[in-house]
Formats: structure tokens, C-alpha cells, sequence
């Protein structure tokens, strides 16, 4: 009887492990559809765009407090349920699973964990700016109300406050853009798209796009997709661009192909 059980247990706690996984990726994506929800409010409130960058100190969290007054008394979305967690040495970063910290800003002390975070080409420019953090401001969007929006990731599963992809001077190797050579790599704060390049989800991470819905995206997808106006969707880490599967890092090889 005892090892009748033990192979039921060892057959079924597989399957159970799956569908727990499975139940936090649809509650992941819940999430998603209430930041959309809360950027398009902001957005209807402030004549069509969004919070303007770099007036913070930290850009790539210029997000969370001029939406604080739509999340503050719901910190759980703040946080996908399969990273809710800091990492032991507490660094200020997150990684695949644990979250990082917001970081203090010149407006208030505190210091919220987050395992999601914004596309910085989102963001409205002040007047004056031609570009924050080596980002031109004319790739920005400023505003959702444009054509394509199911294409244009607007915040998702990350390990830091958000990035800015782009092929820098059409680089591919570039830290703007290149892919993590292992999952969770933490390079640099201007490693863009490594904050973003995660296995959160079994080769997947969930995004809320610019029309407010929500998908899961595979990995090597997120080269794909519109970060900014002028993006390279065709760039060399897609398979129109001429990416071969041995040019990916070897953890990501076994993800599609887009």
C-alpha cells in the first residue's frame, strides 16, 4: 500500500506542481490587465499622456508614483505572483523570481519591492529634452492613443524598474539589446533588454501591451515586438534579421524561434 502511494504521489505531484505554476501565470496576467487599466486612467486624467520622465532621480521607475493613488491600496499588484520574494543577499535588483527594490526617491522615503516594471519609451518628455539616458525622446510614444498598440509592450514580468531596449548605433551586441548569457543575469542598470529576458513562465513572460491587453510572450518574441517608434522589429535577434539558433546564448536555445 505504502508504495502504491508513493507512486501516486510521485505521478501526480508533477502534474500539481504544473497547474500551480499555471494558476499564478493566469493571475499574473490579471495583474497586467489592472496596470493597463491603471496607465489608460493616468492617461484620460492628464490629457492623453503619460507621466512625464526624469523627475525622480530613476527613470526606469518614473512609473509607480504618479500612479500611486490608482495601486497603493492594492501593493499586491506590484508584484507577479511568481516573484513576491527579495533574494537572500538583498541586492537591489530582482532576478527570474525574487523582486527588486524601487529605490528612494527625491519625493518620498519609501521603498517598494516590485517584480514588474515599464517600457521606458513610454514615457512624455519634458520641455527642453531631446533624450534621457542615452534614449532619444522622438523615439518615445508620450501617449497610447496610437496605431498598432497590440504590438507595443507597455509594462510586464521584469527584474529591475523597467528598460529601454533598442539597438544602440544598430549595434546587436550592444548591452542595450543583447540577450542574458543565463537566466536572471543581472549585467548592468543599462542592459536593457536583459531586464525584461527572463524564464518566469516556462520560456514565457507576461505583458500588458498599449490597447490594454494581455498575452504571454515568448522570450526570444520580445526582439519582435515595438518598444519605440523606430524599433528594428526585423533586427539581427529575430529570425527575419538572420538570427541562427547558435547565436543565442545556450540557455535560450531551446526557446521558439520568432
Amino acid at each position: 500500500m505504502i508504495a502504491i502511494i508513493a507512486l501516486l504521489m510521485a505521478i501526480l505531484m508533477p502534474a500539481l506542481s504544473r497547474a500551480k505554476k499555471q494558476a499564478k501565470a493566469v493571475a499574473c496576467q490579471a495583474n497586467l490587465k489592472q496596470w493597463g487599466q491603471i496607465f489608460l486612467l493616468y492617461c484620460q486624467d492628464n490629457d492623453g499622456y503619460f507621466p512625464t520622465a526624469g523627475s525622480v532621480g530613476w527613470v526606469r521607475g518614473e512609473w509607480i508614483i504618479p500612479l500611486r493613488s490608482h495601486w497603493e491600496t492594492k501593493t499586491d499588484l506590484l508584484k507577479c505572483p511568481m516573484a513576491r520574494k527579495r533574494l537572500l543577499n538583498m541586492q537591489e535588483w530582482g532576478s527570474t523570481f525574487s523582486t527588486y527594490i524601487m529605490g528612494t526617491d527625491n519625493l518620498t522615503n519609501r521603498q517598494e519591492e516590485a517584480s514588474y516594471g515599464g517600457n521606458n519609451w513610454i514615457f512624455n518628455s519634458r520641455s527642453g529634452q531631446s533624450e534621457i539616458q542615452g534614449r532619444p525622446f522622438k523615439w518615445n510614444w508620450k501617449t497610447p492613443y496610437v496605431r498598432g498598440g497590440n504590438k507595443i509592450p507597455l509594462f510586464a514580468d521584469t527584474m529591475w524598474r523597467g528598460g529601454g531596449p533598442f539597438y544602440q548605433n544598430g549595434d546587436y551586441r550592444s548591452d542595450r539589446i543583447k540577450p542574458p548569457q543565463y537566466d536572471g543575469q543581472w549585467n548592468n542598470y543599462n542592459s536593457e533588454m536583459m531586464h525584461f529576458c527572463i524564464d518566469r513562465h516556462n520560456g514565457f513572460v507576461n505583458h500588458v501591451f498599449m490597447d490594454c491587453t494581455v498575452r504571454k510572450v515568448g522570450l526570444k518574441e520580445l526582439w519582435t515586438l515595438l518598444w519605440h517608434k523606430e524599433f528594428d522589429i526585423n533586427g539581427f535577434w529575430t529570425k527575419a534579421g538572420g538570427a541562427d539558433p547558435s547565436d543565442w546564448p545556450e540557455w535560450m536555445r531551446k526557446f521558439k524561434e520568432y
